[in-house]
């Protein structure tokens, strides 16, 4: 019996994992699910219902994207997506927790400032683009976040990025973070983007 994987198209948390599961190879049923009218299997796996979830032919199942990515990449990682340098790796961790903390909240606050009245959304803009304001000068430094290619940081970052730009494209492309723009057109014009996003 393969993994499945239980998935979302447009969710970044499943798209991360699709990335990771891809670029591995590893031999994996892709289960496109429907949040309103979740499958039966796999809240049975796992009753939290939320994507993506991975449920492997032995043991627990893997409820965390990130958990996902390491699992896919731990048996293949022909990209090198994962630095054997202690530092690169303390500079990785620190950049998806600022991602999935606090430019994740300033996301949702900014995609549906309408939930969120307390503040105009320009407001929650603002406050995610000072966190890609620290991006685009990483980026601006060697192309990448944590190096000349991609790795583990940008392929767990960037489709965030992707959906605060989805909100004003105009905005985002007008904007001064003209590394950050370059560096998500490259990845989202790239063939494995592109694969993990068929329908």
């Amino acid at each position: 019996m393969k993994p499945i994987l239980f998935t979302f198209r447009r969710c970044p948390y499943a798209i991360r994992a699709r990335l990771a599961i891809k670029v591995s190879g590893v031999d994996v049923d892709m289960h496109e699910v429907s949040l309103r009218s979740k499958p039966q299997a796999m809240l049975d796996c796992s009753p939290k219902g939320t994507v993506p979830v991975l449920k492997l032919p032995h043991g627990a199942p893997l409820e965390q994207s990130l958990d996902i990515m390491h699992w896919a990449l731990g048996q293949h990682d022909p990209e090198q997506w994962l630095s054997p340098d202690p530092a690169v790796q303390q500079q990785v961790q620190e950049l998806i927790q600022q991602n999935d903390g606090p430019f994740k909240a300033y996301l949702d606050r900014y995609k549906y400032a309408e939930r969120f009245p307390e503040h105009p959304a320009a407001y929650y803009r603002a406050q995610g683009a000072a966190i890609l304001a620290q991006l685009d000068a990483r980026i601006a430094l060697h192309g990448f976040l944590c190096g000349e290619k991609p790795g583990l940081a940008d392929m767990a970052i960037f489709p965030f990025v992707r959906q605060f730009a989805h909100v004003d494209k105009e905005w985002f492309y007008a904007s001064e973070y003209k590394n950050l723009r370059a560096w998500l057109d490259q990845l989202l014009e790239s063939s494995l983007f592109n694969s993990v996003m068929q329908k």
